[in-house]
């Protein structure tokens, strides 16, 4: 079983940058696509960036261009560098792992980590 631990959330004004980190155990990192996925208030959970076994990525039409997803296998970590941030991009951030890209895609998970609190504003 996969443990997920996500990091690097807060507090940052419009136009700043943060960078998420997730660190994964239990398993065999490099075996594993990973998505990064966030849920704002009073809406549903949706996938921000996927990145494969492979270092393929890929990214919701909102954040092309300010986000990029990256993995270190080293380090069984996952980033999320966030820069020129909007107030829309205010949610919860949360990571997972599965060995089918098609989980990955529709985000179809029985458990989560704790996710990390992201904050843009004035």
């Amino acid at each position: 079983q996969v443990q997920l631990v996500e990091s690097g959330g807060g507090l940052v004004q419009p136009g700043g940058s943060l960078r998420l980190s997730c660190v994964v155990s239990g398993s065999i990192f490099t075996m594993y696509h990973m998505g990064w996925y966030r849920q704002a208030p009073g809406k549903q959970r949706e996938l921000v960036a996927l990145i494969t076994r492979d270092g393929m990525t890929n990214y919701v039409d909102s954040v092309k261009g300010r986000f990029t997803i990256s993995r270190d296998n080293a380090k069984n970590t996952v980033y999320l560098q966030m820069n020129s941030l909007k107030p829309e991009d205010t949610a919860v951030y949360y990571c997972n792992a599965d060995r089918r890209l098609v989980v990955i895609s529709r985000g179809d998970f029985g458990s989560w980590g704790q996710g990390t609190q992201v904050t843009v504003s004035s």
